[in-house]
């Protein structure tokens, strides 16, 4: 959840009162106005007048101050459980209001003033944390939790120890925000609509989804850190065994893989058999594209953007994805674009002209079919995976290539001048 605009006081005197603070939503007093030169929350920068500041260990933030905790105003017990009931906002529905506090954990407690001065930091750095994780902006309703006020001292923490900058802790705060925003929605798609179908009549989807999620939460929390820690292994080890000049700018082989005729399929199927074709070709790519040892950049609908640390993988991904969509009746067919260079990676995608020559090599390629660069082919030919010309392959050699490789008719490509493309195939 994100704060009002960065830099705007979240309080404001009245005129009729100066030196007042109203009282936020609910009616619960506000806290008392702070003299801005004794280091008050108007004045706080990132990690000012916490333990973050202080160079203490993340673990050390954990606990927030007691001296901070809300006022006495915080709602009350109406649970029945121990537990404060969760302040509604105007039209919110209950149980949602449920749902969150189950998924969350703990009760609204703070307001984003309050959290901001309760984790020690400031309202423009708190502001731009929010947002860069992907939520909306909440005025000053009370709407955070004791969760947001830690994941605010660690940020925070991480800058004050020199582990990240700001701008990192920026960066990291957006590409987590965005990535788990997809896999939210995905698993809640999934989930919710495909498992909440109420067991007796008369139970709504909504009455069946807290005990559903009650049960799953748990299990996927644990396979979401399993999974991530896997693959921060698996990406630390690419880079540790990569050149230091190759860490960022690297020699990829990049691909695009795209359904023809996708456009005239929107218009003539319905949205569900849509959706279970796009699922359909997007599982089967991220499967053989894991499978032969590449990586899956992102899905586009129609189109997936894969990369490898070599061509001779990325050919062989190339190949099967054809070879796999083209023995699928249910397919449309499949068009595949693969170029080899430096490629620029930033927040887990790929960038620069070889991503773009690829791209424009998937558009003109003939159905069911791969083309390849330059670089591509000649790659593929200093490693012994395919002949540079077929005339120099006489018949006891021609069983150690894998791949084959017809030069194609040079033409002009937009933005990226004139290229000469290859058709990759496999040998008989």
């Amino acid at each position: 959840m994100s704060v009002e605009n960065a830099g705007t006081p979240p309080y404001e005197p009245h005129d009729s009162e100066p030196g007042a603070v109203p009282e936020p939503d609910g009616g619960a007093p506000a806290d008392p106005p702070v003299d801005p030169s004794a280091g008050g929350p108007a004045e706080l920068s990132a990690g000012a007048s916490s333990e973050a500041s202080s160079g203490l260990p993340i673990d050390a933030l954990d606990a927030p101050d007691p001296a901070d905790a809300p006022d006495p105003a915080d709602p009350v017990d109406t649970t029945g459980e121990g537990e404060a009931a969760d302040p509604a906002e105007p039209g919110e529905h209950p149980l949602a209001l449920r749902l969150e506090h189950l998924i969350l954990g703990a009760p609204r407690r703070y307001t984003p003033f309050q959290a901001a001065r309760t984790a020690g930091v400031s309202m423009d750095l708190a502001s731009r944390f929010w947002r860069a994780m992907g939520f909306a902006d909440i005025g000053q309703a009370r709407a955070l939790t004791e969760a947001d006020v830690l994941a605010l001292r660690r940020l925070a923490g991480l800058v004050e120890a020199g582990l990240l900058s700001e701008s990192m802790a920026i960066q990291v705060a957006r590409s987590t925000g965005q990535t788990t925003a997809r896999l939210a929605d995905w698993q809640t798609d999934s989930f919710l609509e495909g498992l909440t179908e109420p067991p007796e009549p008369g139970m709504t989807r909504a009455e069946v989804a807290y005990p559903l999620v009650e049960l799953l939460l748990p299990e996927l929390e644990e396979f979401l850190i399993y999974v991530w820690r896997r693959q921060v292994a698996a990406a630390t080890s690419r880079v540790v065994q990569s050149d230091d000049e190759e860490a960022v700018d690297r020699r990829l082989a990049v691909g695009f893989a795209d359904l023809v005729g996708f456009t005239r399929l929107t218009r003539r199927l319905e949205e569900e058999e849509l959706g279970e074709l796009v699922e359909a070709f997007e599982t089967t790519a991220a499967d053989q594209v894991a499978a032969y040892g590449g990586r899956l950049i992102k899905t586009l609908g129609d189109e997936v953007l894969f990369v490898a640390d070599d061509p001779g993988t990325a050919a062989e991904i190339g190949m099967r994805l054809i070879e796999t969509m083209t023995g699928d009746d249910t397919m449309p067919a499949l068009r595949v674009g693969m170029a080899f260079g430096t490629v620029t990676t930033r927040m887990g995608d790929v960038f620069g002209t070889t991503v773009n020559l690829a791209s424009r090599l998937t558009s003109i390629a003939p159905r069911d079919a791969v083309l390849v660069d330059g670089d591509f082919a000649e790659a593929l030919g200093e490693a012994g995976d395919a002949p540079l010309s077929e005339a120099d392959v006489d018949a006891t050699e021609a069983e150690k290539y894998r791949f084959a490789l017809q030069p194609m008719w040079r033409r002009p490509v937009r933005g990226l001048g004139v290229v000469e493309p290859w058709l990759l195939s496999r040998r008989d």
